[in-house]
């Protein structure tokens, strides 16, 4: 026998004449049911969304994904109070209280904690159903859902209580949206933006590593001082003293022009400040054009983020040492 079927005979079975009346209260609206049930449920249903996407898209961040992890189960934890506990002790659960109804069994009487937790259990029927369950109440003649069908119970309006509930309704809220706020606050500032930070980081220097590179090796004798101290400016202070070494033993070698263009390469690791990339580069050297020198070299480049937002090279280590060779050979 299916669910249906079960849920149609208590449907038949509850509709009994001698028994539908025996309470006497009036029954629950269907809008004020919904007003309850979206403050007791839609609105902790809607913190742990946020914390488990939250914690979803931080799985690397131990403390930040445990962070998301408790508040999420705080927020169940605080819904079952609210929704079984708190109406075995009070009567009310919080969103009931605001709107004035209450779950009561077929003769008027309270339900204990089990009768309530099968009912919130039951509702699982009334959304596999489609959520028809959850629109029964529309045209049942006492207003019940399925979940009320199987466990026997209905809503009635019981008039709300004497304290004011606006005030506990309005911090429930307030609460609920601090909770959402600083989740996505610290989905943004810990995940998000470092993770863009990264992105751009690793854009910028595929499209701008080979550049610098071939700015720094490139040089004309006639220009040869500025080529040189333009080459310097792209570098970190930690690697210029080393490039200037070798841009004076260049010199005294005897002045040519070199220049050098990469062919391929390849970002081996970025982050927001540091970057490492592989270029295969080729090259020309010599000032007679009868007479040049065709260069191949791969390199290995580290780069560096200064403070001013540029990216400067901060090692180059040499793989594969350049080969020349001449014209035709």
């Amino acid at each position: 026998m299916t669910s249906s079927s079960l849920v149609l005979e208590a449907a038949n079975a509850s509709d009994a004449p001698d028994a539908d009346e025996a309470a006497g209260l009036p029954l629950a609206t269907w809008p004020a049911r919904v007003g309850a049930f979206s403050v007791d449920v839609l609105l902790g249903l809607a913190v742990i969304a946020v914390m488990a996407l939250s914690a979803l898209s931080a799985p690397w961040m131990g403390w930040l994904w445990w962070v998301f992890v408790a508040a999420a189960a705080l927020t169940i934890v605080a819904m079952a109070v609210n929704r079984l506990l708190l109406p075995t002790i009070t009567g009310w659960s919080l969103g009931r209280a605001a709107f004035g109804i209450a779950v009561r069994t077929r003769d008027g009487a309270a339900p204990g904690l089990l009768r309530l937790a099968g009912r919130d259990l039951a509702h699982l029927l009334d959304t596999a159903a489609l959520f028809l369950g959850w629109l029964w109440p529309l045209w049942d003649r006492r207003r019940r859902t399925f979940a009320d069908l199987l466990l026997r119970t209905e809503v009635h309006d019981v008039g709300r209580p004497d304290r004011d509930m606006r005030r506990p309704v309005a911090v429930a809220l307030i609460v609920a949206t601090v909770l959402c706020a600083v989740a996505i606050g610290l989905s943004y500032l810990l995940v998000y933006r470092p993770e863009r930070a990264v992105d751009v980081a690793r854009q910028q220097i595929a499209e701008q590593g080979p550049r610098i590179v071939e700015q720094m090796l490139s040089y004309q004798s006639e220009t040869l001082q500025q080529d040189f101290s333009h080459a310097q400016s792209l570098t970190t202070d930690s690697y210029r003293d080393q490039l200037i070494a070798q841009q004076q033993v260049v010199q005294q070698a005897g002045a040519t022009s070199n220049e050098y263009w990469a062919v391929s390469s390849a970002v081996l690791s970025a982050s927001a400040k540091q970057a490492a990339m592989l270029l295969a580069m080729q090259g020309q050297r010599g000032t007679d054009p009868n007479d040049l020198k065709f260069i191949t070299a791969t390199l290995r480049v580290d780069f560096e983020r200064s403070d001013d937002g540029q990216w400067k090279v901060a090692n180059l280590i040499v793989l594969k040492k350049p080969q020349m060779n001449a014209p035709g050979q």
